[in-house]
């Protein structure tokens, strides 16, 4: 009997040694979650129960768990080595197979997909194309691989102030080259639908007491049906120099026809933010829509995992968000290497949201989890599992000696 219950302690200790070896061996891995072995004692029953008390018949391993207490951050220059700061895990996918890490050291695949290291591909919420919001779907998270196609200038908006104190002058003689005739010009970038930049120039005429006329060049050539032709006429102001809004004539379209193989340019013009002020005349923000086509130069990740693509052309783009999963146990999950889990019965079902939500941790970028192994506190249990071996190899030993007394007994 207790030859057999001394080794059960000894395959105990092994065991326990075997946990303790593969945390130390991982104390670097990114990810790691350190394991512990835990322990149940063994007796004997009949089957109507014990009637009598027994010495026990050793021990068992009852499980390896796993400790999924955050490791500490260590910073990088990688924008897409990301950690998750609180509970939940990246969901990845490879051929069909869905795993679940908290390894955040991605990279950008040959076909342009967030990926592991490993090739799995990072799940993510996808992003509507049209109007480029996260949708509710979830898939892979793909980069623009190819040029941004250019975006032809559709708005352009303007605000500033002109000079009140300027003196009235008639519309009629106004000339492009002839800065006597203008009050004040501005010029900004608009685009055609091949994101050719074309120069847009407005020109200022004061006609009255808080009136203005605007004038409007595309690349050099008047967009209205003479040189002289106002393109707004009688822009209004109250006395007190704000842009009267009782009427419509802050807003206007300017149209260029097609040419060159390049579809006709309609812009729609919103100056309503000016003002008529005694003070200098300034363009305090010019905006419009368009862009030229762009080469992806950079990632960025935010703290709730929103992963935006940064082109050459200074536009930036959302390209999805991570979905976060969380488990009702994860002790449950089922380790298969890689630092990466797969769900079980016990683990439960994944429940998907983004970082933040439903008490999910937030997304650090730049950084990657390290592992949670203590590498003093795996020492102390080291030198305790290779004690508990000792102890019970001497049981054996023991056991053995009375053993061979017996049988050499005449």
């Amino acid at each position: 009997m207790a030859f057999t219950t001394a080794l059960s302690g000894v395959n105990a200790a092994q065991s326990d040694l075997d946990v303790i070896s593969n945390n130390i061996a991982n104390s670097s891995t990114t990810g790691f979650k350190t394991g512990r072995a835990e322990f149940g004692d063994v007796y004997a029953q009949s089957l109507l129960g014990t009637t009598t008390p027994t010495p026990g018949q050793g021990v068992k391993v009852t499980g390896i768990t796993q400790q999924f207490s955050q490791g500490d951050m260590e910073f990088t220059d990688n924008a897409l080595d990301v950690a998750i700061n609180g509970d939940g895990f990246f969901q990845v996918k490879d051929n069909g197979v869905v795993e679940y890490t908290r390894a955040g050291a991605f990279k950008i695949d040959k076909d342009g997909f967030v990926s592991t290291v490993s090739g799995a591909r990072v799940q993510g919420y996808q992003v509507d194309a049209t109007t480029g919001k996260v949708t509710g779907t979830v898939g892979d998270i793909q980069t623009q691989a190819a040029l941004l196609a250019p975006k032809a200038t559709t708005t352009a908006t303007l605000t500033g102030n002109l000079d009140a104190r300027y003196g009235n002058l008639v519309t009629a003689n106004f000339s492009a080259t002839d800065a006597s005739t203008y009050h004040a010009t501005t010029s900004m970038a608009v685009f055609d639908s091949q994101g050719n930049s074309r120069v847009l120039d407005l020109y200022f005429i004061k006609t009255a007491d808080n009136t203005f006329d605007v004038m409007s060049y595309v690349d050099g050539a008047s967009t209205t049906a003479g040189a002289a032709t106002a393109l707004i006429t009688g822009l209004p102001f109250s006395t007190a120099g704000a842009y009267d809004p009782t009427g419509t004539k802050g807003n206007a379209n300017i149209a260029v026809g097609a040419a060159n193989g390049v579809a006709a340019l309609a812009v729609a013009l919103d100056i309503t933010g000016f003002t008529q002020f005694g003070s200098n005349f300034a363009v305090n923000t010019a905006t419009q829509n368009g862009y030229s086509a762009g080469q992806l130069s950079s990632i960025e990740v935010s703290d709730v995992g929103l992963v935006s693509a940064r082109y050459s052309n200074g536009v930036s783009s959302s390209l999805g968000q991570f979905a976060l999963a969380d488990f009702g146990n994860p002790n449950g999950l089922q380790p298969v290497g890689s630092t990466n889990w797969v769900e079980t019965f016990k683990s439960g079902q994944p429940v998907l949201n983004k970082a933040g939500d439903a008490n999910l941790g937030l997304i650090q970028g730049f950084a990657l989890e390290q592992s949670n192994v203590a590498i003093t506190q795996e020492l102390v249990d080291l030198i305790v599992a290779q004690r508990n071996f000792q102890a019970n190899a001497q049981v054996v030993q023991a056991e053995d000696a009375i053993t061979q007394t017996i049988i050499n007994m005449r």
